[in-house]
């Protein structure tokens, strides 16, 4: 079985995709640092004996909320959560 190298964000990369004005910058952006945070809940599951569950249900949360920023297409929520999981680690 033969892996590829794919980045699925290979969009924001690459200048293609959906690129009609800042919200759909706001969109691509979004989603990278949900998939971003989404990297670090895995990290904080991880963590022995339940060290990392607090942080991990916070980000999970956070992931949660911001997904439903995108479904609802709400501008205002979409940059705060941007914000918002651009500072987690």
């Amino acid at each position: 079985m033969t892996s590829t190298n794919s980045d699925p964000l290979d969009f924001i990369n690459n200048n293609s995709g959906i690129q009609s004005g800042s919200q759909a910058d706001l969109v691509q952006l979004l989603l990278y640092e949900i998939i971003r945070v989404k990297e670090l809940i895995t990290y904080y599951d991880s963590i022995p004996n339940g060290g990392g569950q607090l942080g991990s249900s916070i980000l999970n949360e956070l992931v949660s909320e911001a997904y439903n920023s995108l479904v609802n297409y709400d501008t205002v929520l979409m940059q705060k959560y941007y914000d918002l999981l651009l500072n987690c680690d």
